[in-house]
C-alpha cells in the first residue's frame, strides 16, 4: 500500500496534534450544546422567546462542533475522505453555522437591550420571524460560493473545508468584504451598543447582573484573528503565512461555541436554571428584574 503524502509543511505529528484539538473542542462543545439543546425542549418552564434565541444558538454552535469534528476525523485519517463534492458541502455547512451563530449573538444583545433597559415584552411572533430571517440569510450567503461568487476548497491541511482565501481574485474580494461587514461588523456593533446601554443600566440601579464587555470579547477574541487573515488575503499573498499558523486560526475559531454555550447557556441567569432542572430535577427559580427609580 502506498504511503500518504502528507500536505506541504506538515508531519505526522502536525496532522495528529491539530486532529486531536478539533478533537477536543467539537466533543467538549457538543457536550457542552447537546445540553443546552435537551434543556430548552425537555423543560417546558424554558421556552421563552427570549430562551429561543439561546435555543437556536445552541443549534448553529453545535452543527459548528460537527463540521470540526469531521475535520479531526480526517486529520487522523491524514487524508479527506469524502471527495470534492464532500468538501463543497463540509464548507457550505460550516458556512451556514458560522453566519448564524454570530448573528443570534447580535440577536440575543438585541433582546437583553430591551429586557434590561427599556423592559419591551418581546412575543414569539417577533423571535419566530428574526429567527426565520436569521436562518434563511444564513443559508443564502453560505450558498452564493456554490453558484459561483466564490468558491469552497481545502484548508492547507487538506482534512477540512472552508471560502478559499488564497486566490484573492475579485469575486472573493468582494464576497469576503460583504461577509465582514454584514457578519463581523454590523454584529459587533449592535452588542458593543447593546452591552453599553446596559451596562449604563446596571450602573444606574446598582446591580451588575453579568459582565457586559465578555460577550464582545469572546466574539473578537476567537473570530477576529481568522477574520483578520482573511482581509489581508484580499490585498496580499496570503499563501506567504505559514500554512500552520493558517490552520492555527480556524481551530482557535471554532472554540467559540464552547465559550458561547457558557457564556449563554451555563451563565445565563434565564437559561441556566433549565440546564439545572434538566441535569438534576430541580425546580426553576426565575430571577426578578427589579425597575429602576
Amino acid at each position: 500500500m502506498a504511503a500518504l503524502t502528507l500536505p506541504e509543511g506538515f508531519t505526522d505529528f502536525d496532522m495528529f496534534a491539530f486532529g486531536s484539538a478539533l478533537l477536543v473542542a467539537g466533543v467538549i462543545g457538543f457536550f457542552l450544546n447537546a445540553i443546552s439543546i435537551l434543556s430548552y425542549l425537555r423543560v417546558k418552564e424554558m421556552r421563552t422567546p427570549s430562551n429561543f434565541f439561546v435555543f437556536n444558538l445552541a443549534l448553529a454552535d453545535i452543527s459548528l462542533n460537527i463540521n470540526g469534528l469531521t475535520a479531526a476525523y480526517a486529520s487522523y485519517l491524514r487524508y479527506w475522505p469524502f471527495g470534492q463534492d464532500g468538501c463543497a458541502y463540509h464548507g457550505f455547512q460550516g458556512m451556514i453555522s458560522i453566519l448564524a451563530s454570530i448573528s443570534f449573538l447580535a440577536t440575543i444583545a438585541w433582546d437583553r437591550y430591551h429586557l434590561y433597559c427599556t423592559r419591551q415584552k418581546l412575543f414569539w411572533s417577533t423571535a419566530l420571524t428574526m429567527t426565520s430571517i436569521i436562518w434563511i440569510l444564513s443559508i443564502f450567503w453560505a450558498a452564493v460560493p456554490l453558484m459561483g461568487w466564490g468558491v469552497y476548497d481545502f484548508e492547507p491541511m487538506k482534512t477540512c473545508c472552508t471560502l478559499d482565501y488564497t486566490t484573492g481574485d475579485r469575486d472573493y474580494v468582494t464576497y469576503m468584504l460583504t461577509l465582514v461587514l454584514l457578519y463581523l461588523l454590523f454584529p459587533a456593533f449592535t452588542m458593543m451598543s447593546c452591552y453599553d446601554s446596559i451596562y449604563k443600566q446596571f450602573k444606574k440601579v446598582h446591580h451588575y447582573r453579568f459582565n457586559t464587555s465578555v460577550p464582545l470579547r469572546v466574539l473578537l477574541m476567537c473570530w477576529g484573528p481568522y477574520v483578520v487573515m482573511c482581509i489581508y488575503a484580499c490585498f496580499e499573498n496570503v499563501k506567504v503565512v505559514s500554512p500552520k499558523l493558517r490552520m492555527v486560526l480556524p481551530v482557535v475559531a471554532k472554540t467559540n461555541p464552547i465559550f458561547n454555550a457558557l457564556l449563554y447557556s451555563f451563565g445565563n441567569e434565564f437559561y441556566r436554571g433549565g440546564v439545572w432542572n434538566f441535569l438534576t430535577g430541580q425546580k426553576i427559580v426565575d430571577p426578578v428584574i427589579k425597575k429602576s427609580k
